[in-house]
């Protein structure tokens, strides 16, 4: 059998399931062994790629830019992972969505800016009224909690994957640990 194509992917959040990721230590050389990381901010590609096996996203759905780039991972892989707690459930990002969206933005870009106290209004994606769980935009096929997921379960989760087998995940984390 040939290697496995992975991508990884962060949206809204703040890269820490990445860094659990790379916890795994020894293990991910074994995992790294089985799999071609073909997209994600651990390469150089700049292109989501077609013909993804498994993609892991990590990250709240925040803004137009993050509802295009999941659209696209999930057309171009055959297994969507969300990853952590913002991914499942919004967590932190999600922290905003009981505030209007203009107080958010005022609060973000004016009354806390010392100098130049503007909105942006080009060349960035535009927020959206709430931050959203991956599952509420396209089709997630596991789900694995926690802020962030502890690197034994991403071990166990990759294992299981790479084996052709959608994991039990419900004993390996937990929300907010």
């Amino acid at each position: 059998m040939g290697k496995i194509r992975m991508a990884t992917s962060w949206l809204d959040g703040c890269s820490g399931c990445h860094m659990s990721l790379l916890d795994m230590d020894e293990q991910l050389i074994d995992i790294v062994g089985k799999v071609d990381i073909v997209y994600g901010p651990l390469v150089d590609a700049k292109v989501i790629p077609e013909g993804i096996d498994v993609v892991l996203v990590e990250g709240a759905v925040s803004t137009d830019a993050d509802v295009e780039k999941l659209r696209l991972l999930r057309e171009r892989s055959a297994i969507l992972v969300s990853l952590g707690d913002c991914a499942v459930t919004a967590n932190v990002p999600g922290m905003r969505n009981r505030f209007p969206l203009a107080e958010v933005l005022k609060r973000g870009y004016e009354e806390n800016a010392p100098l130049n106290a503007q909105i942006p209004r080009e060349d960035l994606p535009h927020l959206l009224d709430k931050a959203r769980p991956l599952h509420e935009f396209v089709p997630v096929d596991v789900f694995l909690p926690g802020c962030p997921p502890p690197a034994d379960a991403i071990v166990y989760m990759l294992q299981e994957l790479l084996a052709g087998r959608i994991p039990d995940l419900s004993n390996k984390s937990r929300f907010g640990a």
